[in-house]
């Protein structure tokens, strides 16, 4: 159990309203409002265009496949409380409705729907938190905007849906959950007509007037600093561009405030989440990440493109960093590499990170060679936390401890701050240094500073501890297509990396060994790989990789 300490450290970041957001949420017993819907907007300035595909996950009449996990809604229900409540949450979204080759399975959708509606009474249970409700919302009225019919019981609770939605704003999360609230507010409110949507509308707006400037940093990346919600929040950009282009044009004055800076916004986002990919076309794992949960990076291009915005320009070589969000990519021909020196995230909303701070992944040759574990479940408990933990990402652990304090299944206490960041690029590659502060609450104060030395055909990674410690052991994680023999001594060796490649690597300065670990690209998925472990000898640790 957490102490007060640990208590006082993960608090005293929170803003004002969050605190009080916790206390009305317990307290608040807003009404449900029943009244007829109102009437439907007829006119419309343009066809909806196509929006990104999710996977499919109706897989058969009332037969769900989520985070790799397949049950029968007959067998468990809307809110089995034996399954984990990111699955529960993900069968109330109806993703599936704008999921690929949905058409094809639109009489499923359609009894689906009637059957949640007669299932799912105002206001009790899982469907009716304000996330999966937001994200619900959205996804009727994009599928009825794409030319189905939304039965009229599912009409009457949008409606009632979006009345209660409205009252129970997640002020006391912020971040990603405001935000799809707001977002499902503006769909209501262009769907439905009257002055009761108008006021849908204007209240949905007026909060992502604000949360895009927050939430969007001015490099591009989204504040809590994870590739897999930057690419839910580009979805989410990408929707209300095209929302705003289905208006009538007596509703364009309510979005020209905001038109003009989001298709920038939209802009700088593509540019970013190109960068943090790998030469897979995949998102890279820092922070809470996986790949599956949402569309794809190419999926995403496609709908930018359909929606007439222009293409964002292909990474090359040379250094892109990202200053705000505190991402490094390197490019050197067949050599990728993507490096953390970011904070774990925003003070008030740290609840997707991971204490990676300094670790990095790497790409030789189109396919990934060091990786970091990636995310496979949500919620709380020892294998979620050791996901979370340092020890799982490549970097160096003081010991045995996080270099940020993560706890529970969303808490940070004590975070690293990064520090000293120095770039240098010449003809001969690329120099990169920095630190970071979390291992100084231990006794003897260490700091961790890490260099990368990166060229065209070697990388060399040079970790130093300055300050007292016990045992400093560093990780580097290898992809599962990398076969590495399993070794007690491993201070030189080699892997064969895709198309036979050879990576070799020499250890200078610590104690190096090959051992069995697991990594994660998707939730509910687990995949065997080797761990290069380093236990420093000394205050100073070299790896050096090269490869043909």
């Amino acid at each position: 159990m957490p102490g007060l300490l640990t208590y006082w450290h993960t608090l005293r970041h929170l803003k004002p309203i969050q605190l009080y957001g916790r206390i009305w949420f317990r307290l608040a017993r807003p009404r449900v409002d029943m009244r007829q819907a109102p009437p439907l907007r007829s006119t419309h300035r343009r066809a909806w265009v196509k929006p990104a595909a999710r996977r499919v996950s109706l897989v058969g009449p009332g037969r769900f496949c989520f985070l790799n996990d397949t049950h029968d809604l007959a067998a468990c229900g809307w809110d089995d409380p034996a399954l984990e409540k990111l699955w529960r949450y993900n069968l109330h979204y109806f993703d599936d409705l704008n999921a690929q080759d949905a058409d094809a399975r639109a009489e499923w959708h359609q009894a689906l729907l009637l059957r949640w509606v007669r299932d799912n009474p105002p206001t009790g249970g899982t469907g009716w938190e304000p996330y999966p409700t937001s994200l619900r919302i959205v996804n009727w009225i994009k599928w009825a905007l794409g030319a189905h019919a939304l039965p009229p019981e599912c009409v009457e609770s949008l409606a009632v849906q979006t009345r209660w939605l409205s009252q129970h704003l997640e002020i006391h999360l912020l971040g990603n959950h405001l935000f799809a609230n707001a977002k499902a507010l503006v769909f209501a409110g262009v769907y439905f007509d009257g002055p009761e949507a108008e006021g849908w509308l204007e209240k949905g707006l007026r909060i992502l007037n604000r949360e895009v400037r927050e939430q969007v940093l001015p490099d591009g990346g989204h504040l809590e600093r994870s590739p897999m919600y930057h690419a839910l929040a580009l979805e989410d950009m990408l929707d209300l561009i095209n929302l705003a282009a289905t208006s009538s044009e007596t509703m364009l004055g309510r979005w020209r405030r905001f038109a003009d800076s989001w298709l920038e916004t939209v802009g700088r986002m593509r540019v970013w989440l190109a960068a943090m990919c790998h030469p897979d076309g995949e998102i890279s794992f820092f922070n809470d990440a996986a790949i599956g949960i949402a569309p794809s990076p190419m999926e995403l291009e496609a709908y930018a493109g359909r929606l007439g915005l222009p293409s964002v320009p292909v990474a090359g070589d040379g250094v892109a960093h990202f200053h705000e969000s505190g991402y490094i990519r390197v490019q050197r021909g067949n050599m990728v590499a993507l490096l953390d020196v970011a904070p774990v995230g925003p003070d008030y909303l740290p609840g997707h990170a991971h204490a990676d701070t300094l670790s990095f992944e790497l790409s030789l040759f189109g396919r990934r060679v060091l990786v970091n574990s990636g995310t496979s479940r949500y919620g709380v408990g020892p294998e979620r936390l050791r996901q979370r933990g340092t020890a799982a990402h490549n970097t160096v652990t003081i010991d045995g401890q996080d270099s940020s304090e993560v706890w529970g299944g969303f808490r940070v206490a004590r975070r690293a701050k990064p520090f000293g960041l120095q770039i240098q690029e010449d003809a001969n590659g690329v120099h990169v240094v920095c630190s970071h502060d979390g291992y100084e609450r231990l006794p003897g104060r260490p700091i961790h500073r890490r260099e990368w030395r990166l060229s065209d055909h070697a990388v060399e990674i040079v970790d130093t501890v300055d300050g007292k410690f016990g045992e400093a052991l560093g990780r580097l994680f290898f992809s599962p297509a990398l076969m590495a023999p399993l070794s007690t001594s491993a201070e030189a060796g080699h892997g064969v990396a895709a198309e036979g490649r050879a990576l070799n690597w020499r250890v200078e300065g610590a104690a190096a060994r090959v051992v069995a670990a697991t990594y994660h690209p998707e939730f509910g998925v687990t995949e065997p790989n080797h761990c290069l472990e380093m236990g420093l000898t000394g205050p100073r640790c070299v790896v050096r990789f090269t490869w043909d």
